[in-house]
């Protein structure tokens, strides 16, 4: 079954994100590798980094920390064996009941985030680099060091092809041109593409009730771009993954929340589609 929305289901932004998220780079290397060989090659990079500050994310893309006390509390002492007491103390101690501890997990979630990498087949060169941002590349410190890999790859003078289907969060657009544009910052979802040694943005914002755009990957003059179907991608992953099975449409979509008019729409357009 289809998603009911025309491009980005937002309720994809929420615990199903880190599938998603894996899955993307997958069906984007699939749909550019025979566009670009033979000259090119399609790589994905995955980094790992350790989320530090994931506050944020608990309840929408990490388990809600109230529901884990609570589920996890009740059996802190269950699986613990009495300990063995000196003989002398035995007596004592043995009737003195342990007070019940408050369990709670460690906040420290390992955030895999994999990078689409085009390279001239024949130097190893790399020529664009496609990243899907993830929640963790739009709240510090994530942020801060994503933002160093752009001043990386530009100074690289590598083409950097964006794609952030996350509301929440500071966008990593980083550029004095484009930081007042209400039409980008305002959209819910924004695609962008910087080419290498180029001084302005392309950018495809996006709200929910649009399609996805069909976005240029640039290679190296004089080849052509190649034209990337991000529609077709998303419909593709949601298919193969069943998502539908495991979304709750007549419940909200996971927060920041919409507008009133644009959640008339939703509630409207669900309707019309029957689920």
């Amino acid at each position: 079954m289809p998603s009911p929305f025309p491009g980005m289901d937002p309720y994809l932004e929420g615990y199903l994100w880190p599938d998603v998220h894996h899955a993307l780079p997958s069906e984007i290397r699939r749909r550019l590798a025979p566009q670009v060989r033979p000259r090119y090659a399609v790589r994905i990079e995955v980094a790992t980094y350790h989320d530090e500050n994931p506050e944020s994310e608990i309840g929408i893309m990490y388990p809600d920390l109230e529901i884990w006390r609570r589920r996890f509390a009740s059996q802190a002492l269950e699986a613990v064996p009495p300990a063995a007491l000196d003989a002398d103390i035995a007596a004592a101690e043995r009737g003195a009941p342990i007070t019940q501890p408050i369990t709670v997990p460690l906040l420290d979630y390992e955030v895999r985030i994999a990078t689409v990498e085009v390279y001239d087949a024949v130097q190893n060169q790399l020529i664009t680099s496609v990243e899907i941002i993830s929640p963790y590349n739009k709240r510090e410190s994530g942020l801060g060091k994503y933002r160093e890999k752009q001043r990386r790859l530009r100074e690289a003078g590598v083409h950097l092809l964006e794609i952030d289907l996350i509301r929440r969060g500071q966008r990593p657009v980083k550029t004095g041109a484009v930081i007042t544009d209400h039409e980008l910052f305002d959209a819910h979802y924004l695609i962008t593409l910087v080419r290498g040694g180029a001084n302005k943005l392309e950018a495809w914002p996006v709200n929910v009730q649009q399609p996805l755009p069909v976005v240029a990957v640039p290679l190296r003059p004089p080849d052509n771009d190649v034209p990337l179907a991000l529609d077709a991608v998303l419909t593709t992953i949601y298919d193969e993954a069943g998502y539908d099975l495991s979304i709750d449409y007549s419940q909200p979509p996971p927060p920041p929340e919409f507008d009133a008019k644009t959640q008339e729409w939703m509630r409207q357009h669900i309707q019309t589609t029957g689920l």
